[in-house]
Formats: C-alpha cells, structure tokens, sequence
C-alpha cells in the first residue's frame, strides 16, 4: 500500500488530506498521513481574531486527531525539521511535553508521495531586536500569546489611577496588520459590558506603520484609499513610507532615528517559509525560502514530491509568482488532488494555473472592502459594506465545507451562531 504524507495542516494541507482521506484512504488504496506541530487547526486569516479574543480557539479550533477519525487518515503530531528526497524519508524533532520531557525522539517517517504544506512565518529582515521584542501572529499559540499580554494591559489601564492610554504600534500594512488595527477598537469597546468600564476605544493609540508608499500594496488603490479612511475614522494613525529599522523594549526605531513609543509591538510585515526549507538538499529555493516548483507542483528534482500553499515559489506564465493566500492554497490543494489522482492512473499531469477571485479586507463589525472576480472579468468589481462582508464570510464557510462536508458544516455554522447568543462576545481568560 502507497503511503502519502502532508506535512502541514493548513488551509490546503487539511482540505488536501480530507480529500485524499476519502479517495484513497476509506477504500485503502493508500495510507494517508497528516503531519503537524500543533494538535488544532484555525484558519489562518482569523489568527487576528484569535489575537484580541474575538475567537476562542478552544471551541472555533478544528482537533486533528478527532477529525482525523472521521475522514480516514491519521494523524501525526510532529515538527518537521528535514528531508531526504533520495531515501523517502521526512525527519521529524523530537517531541517534548510542557515540562521539556522528551516523549518521542526525533525520527523520520517514510513515504511514497509527500506534499510540503508547512506554511509560512513572519519575516523580521533580520531586523535588529524584533525577534526579541516584538510579538508575530503565525500560529495560534503566538496569538494566544498576545491576547493574554493584552487583557494584562486592558487590566492596567481598568485598575490604573492615572489616564494613560494604550499604545501599541503594528509594522506591517498587509491585510493581518490592517485587520488586527481595527480588531483592536472593537475589543476595546467590548470590554465596558465586562466589567472594565475604564476600558474602551478612547483609551487606544494604535500606530500602523508602512515601509512602502501605502497599506494593502498587493492590493488596488481603490480598496487601501477605503480602508485608510475607515482606519483613520476609527483612530489608528496610519503611517506610510516610514522604515523602522530597529525595535527596542521603549518602541520602534526608524530609519530617521524617531522612536515610536510603545506598550505592545507587532511585527506583520511580511512571511516567509522557515529556515530549514532552505537547507534541504536536491530543492531550488527563492530568497524567501519557497521551493520552487514546476506547473503541475511538482518540485523541480523529485517526482513524487509535491509543494503547495505559502512554501511554493510557483510561477505564472506572465513570470509572476503565485502570492501567498489563502485563496492560492485551496487551488493548489485542488490541483495536487487532481494529479495525485491522475498519477495513480498513470495519466498526464495537469498544470496549476492561479485565478484571482479578488481580495477582501475585513475591518471587524465596522467595515469590510475589497474586489471580486479579480481576472474572471474583464476588471475587478469593488465592494464595500454588508456585501463584502457577507462575502468574506463565505469564504470560511467554504472552507468548512471543504474540511467537513455540507451537513457537518452547517451544524457548525448553526452552532457558532447559538454560541454568539450565549457566550461572551470575546475570550476573558
């Protein structure tokens, strides 16, 4: 029996493995294995969410290992540190509890088709003393990390005798710095009906800080123009074309030698894929450590190795690469399905091709922005307000189709409903 590995269940990773789940594994026609270094997954676009406690991941996180159970492929938790093509063989860390007690030793796991889905991590570019003093949003124990710093300091200023305020300052004008900004009013606000009346909006200053001419660069002028006014209206002072070039424990520093006060730092200003990929031989790697693949997703030396999602360097054939998104990792999920399937058949590979279905920009309950249908027409579509955000909506609701199936998904979805009736409207511990 053939044995698939994915390494990493991201957004594309864990749609991947649930399909290949009922092709393959419910009729055992292959083992199907899921590796990842967390135990749940939460889709990365609302890792903001999870930040400032707008998402509970203990009960909006998706468990592997009981979702596993349900679509037949197991799990494996693990981190994956290195390869080695030649053999078959991924190497995985050893595996420690919370007490740094080794329970596993590292080891390495075979296969017969890999699929490198590991995803990215917040580039600092080498920055000096960001790593130190800045917190990053790549996973949700980074998150989670965050939200906790942030009740600590909402308490300060409810039990402060003075009127300081908050100051936090965010590097980074991509959708995650842009969303998390505002994210940060509404909580704010929130948090008078909790038993901090000291506590609201009022009591923020939020810096957003932009190295390049203005926020959302990937995106049309038309949507960052929208989310710089609703920023703005907000209370975020958004600052473009201004480098920082170091960070400190007082604040950032830039490249005029300003510091830019802070209480809490957040650096989103770019991913990359994690060291180690650079260092794994046989593969062609960019200066953000993507593997560099062929059209079908193969990558340029191994056959039955496959790279999707923010770890692939997949160019177009306007010689653009395929930008990191969410969107991007649900194609090619899609299309390795497809040529995993056609492999077994012994039939020719299918090209992956990216289609742009547009950008959405969600500015929490004030506001969402953003383009549909990017290249299907012959322009793209701006749309604001309660349309937009009914779009930006659906998009996780398909991908908890994706991961669930129509009928479990809807529960879910009925669920999550019943619970913002019940539950608090943010996590206070």
């Amino acid at each position: 029996m053939k044995r698939i590995v994915v390494v990493g269940g991201g957004a594309g990773g864990l749609e991947l493995v649930t399909r290949l789940g009922h092709k393959f594994g419910k009729t055992r026609q292959a083992e199907i294995i899921l590796i990842d270094k967390s135990r749940t997954h939460i889709w990365k676009p609302l890792l903001h969410e999870v930040a400032t406690g707008s998402l509970d991941i203990n009960t909006d996180g998706i468990s592997y290992r009981a979702h596993s159970a349900k679509h037949y492929y197991q799990f494996q938790l693990g981190c994956m540190n290195g390869m080695d093509a030649s053999r078959k063989v991924i190497k995985l860390d050893a595996l420690n509890d919370d007490e740094g007690h080794e329970l596993l030793p590292e080891r390495e796991l075979s296969y017969d088709i890999v699929v490198l889905a590991i995803g990215s991590v917040s580039n600092d570019f080498g920055t000096p003393g960001v790593a130190e003093n800045c917190y990053f949003l790549d996973s949700h124990k980074q998150a989670e990390r965050f939200q906790q710093a942030l009740l600590n300091q909402f308490l300060r200023i409810q039990q402060g005798t003075d009127e300081e305020n908050l100051k936090l300052s965010i590097v980074g004008g991509g959708a995650t710095g842009v969303e998390l900004s505002a994210e940060l009013y509404h909580v704010a606000d929130l948090l008078k009906a909790y038993g901090m009346p000291a506590v609201s909006a009022k009591r923020l200053e939020v810096e957003l800080i932009e190295a390049g001419q203005r926020i959302l660069p990937a995106l049309p002028d038309r949507i960052a123009n929208s989310a710089r006014s609703e920023l703005s209206r907000l209370g975020v002072k958004v600052s473009e074309s201004k480098r920082i070039i170091r960070a400190e424990k007082e604040g950032f520093i830039t490249a005029d030698e300003t510091l830019i006060n802070a209480d809490m730092m957040i650096w989103a200003a770019g991913v990359k894929a994690p060291d180690f990929v650079a260092q794994l031989e046989g593969f062609e790697t960019n200066r953000n450590n993507q593997i560099l693949v062929r059209p079908s997703l193969q990558s340029q030396s191994f056959d039955n190795v496959y790279v999707i999602g923010d770890c692939c360097a997949c160019v177009q054939p306007d010689g653009s690469f395929v930008p990191p998104r969410a969107q991007s990792a649900h194609q090619m999920a899609s299309m390795v399905f497809k040529n995993i399937q056609a492999s077994f058949r012994g039939e020719p590979l299918q090209d992956y091709l990216y289609r742009d279905h547009g950008s959405l920009v969600n500015l929490s309950r004030y506001s969402t922005v953003g383009s549909l249908m990017g290249n299907l027409t012959a322009g793209s579509m701006f749309v604001e307000g309660r349309i937009a955000r009914l779009v930006y909506v659906s998009l996780y609701r398909l991908h908890l189709i994706a991961i669930h199936g129509w009928t479990k998904a809807m529960i879910i979805m009925a669920a999550q409903k019943i619970g913002k009736v019940v539950k608090p409207k943010m996590k206070l511990h």
